[in-house]
């Protein structure tokens, strides 16, 4: 089984999240979104696997929302357009398995992800 974590190391829940998958046995593959920001495409991609639209994967508390002059009535190509810009905006962690994914908010929503 692949599975894929959208990682900040400096946040505890992203890191909580990680120790959970290993705890399942799995070395994920790590990607640190603000080191390699994901593309538009992809960010669709994950919204499609998650089921949600892009200002429910926002950090709206983050300063780089209101500086974009976002709310939740702005459109997803708007949203999705600063995350690419300001990838601090995106909710972490995002673990993907196969065409699936969960927020990592709390760590535990993994477990239903991992068990298939």
């Amino acid at each position: 089984m692949s599975v894929t974590i959208y990682h900040n190391p400096a946040c505890s829940k992203s890191r909580k999240t990680l120790a959970l998958i290993r705890s399942h046995g799995i070395e994920p593959v790590i990607v640190e979104y603000l080191k390699s920001p994901p593309d538009a495409e992809t960010l669709r991609t994950l919204l499609s696997f998650l089921g949600l639209n892009a200002a429910q994967l926002a950090r709206q508390k983050e300063t780089a929302w209101s500086d974009a002059g976002l709310s939740t009535n702005s459109s997803d190509a708007d949203i999705i357009a600063a995350m690419v810009m300001e990838p601090k905006l995106i909710e972490r962690p995002i673990v993907v398995c196969g065409e699936r994914a969960v927020l990592g908010r709390p760590p535990e929503n993994v477990n239903e992800l991992l068990a298939g």
